[in-house]
């Protein structure tokens, strides 16, 4: 890894560079393994000979920077501090948000999750009950930050986050039809309630919930009941067991 790549990885740690580039960086030996599966264009590979496993010269000529580096290299300019595989620099993926007629009979929607290991935890719990759809407002932590990413296992690759004017966009889906629903400590017991065909799950921040303005567009509220004496869920436990409950259904 030469100076010039080397001052390139680093500066992709700020969103701010993300954002200019729109570059991010991948990780780790499964992060790297579930990328190479994917259809994202990468820009740039720098790997161990641990990595070699999942290396073919189709692959590897598909890439248009590829160097072998040392496990000390990787430290010292990502993000993980236990890092000896590899590290890439990968095209953040654009996509366009789904129509009320393309929507999946169930999404999520987070209302400023600004954690970067919910958000990464949550792309998982997606990923294993094949939500295809993440809704993000624009007070959330960046999708591609690397902490993000490492926490997600590779859901990265398959989740299509959207970040959107979060109250306008449930506003427009609501008006075509679309369940809104929030969780919410005063709303039904999700063990009893049954989702319209199509619907967007929204969950909010442990600190203040669902935002006011998210609040109003909301058509139907729905609660973990609580059973000891835990003040609240932590935001990723929450979304998996609300996931678990409406995917039953």
């Amino acid at each position: 890894m030469n100076k010039r790549w080397s001052k390139e990885v680093r500066a992709l740690l700020q969103k701010k560079k993300r954002k200019d580039t729109n570059r991010f960086i991948v990780e780790g030996y499964k992060n790297l393994e579930e990328l190479f599966s994917s259809s994202l264009k990468i820009h740039a590979l720098f790997y161990t000979e641990k990595l070699n496993p999942l290396l073919d010269d189709q692959l590897l000529g598909s890439i248009p920077v590829v160097d072998e580096t040392t496990p000390e290299l990787l430290k010292q300019n990502g993000n993980l501090q236990t890092n000896d595989t590899g590290l890439a620099v990968v095209e953040i993926p654009i996509y366009s948000p789904p129509t009320s007629q393309e929507l999946p009979n169930f999404c999520l929607a987070l209302d400023d999750v600004r954690d970067p290991g919910n958000l990464g935890t949550i792309l998982r719990v997606a990923d294993w009950y094949d939500i295809k759809h993440i809704f993000l407002s624009r007070q959330c932590t960046d999708p591609f930050s690397p902490k993000v990413v490492a926490s997600t296992m590779g859901a990265f690759s398959r989740i299509q986050t959207h970040i959107v004017d979060l109250p306008t966009a449930l506003e427009e889906y609501k008006r075509d039809g679309i369940q809104v629903i929030g969780a919410d400590m005063d709303g039904k017991d999700i063990h009893q309630f049954i989702p319209d065909q199509k619907s967007i799950m929204v969950m909010g921040s442990e600190s203040h919930g669902i935002s006011e303005e998210v609040h109003k567009i909301l058509t139907t509220k729905i609660t973990i009941p609580k059973y000891g004496e835990a003040e609240s869920l932590n935001v990723a436990i929450a979304t998996a067991i609300i996931c678990d409950n409406i995917k039953r259904v």
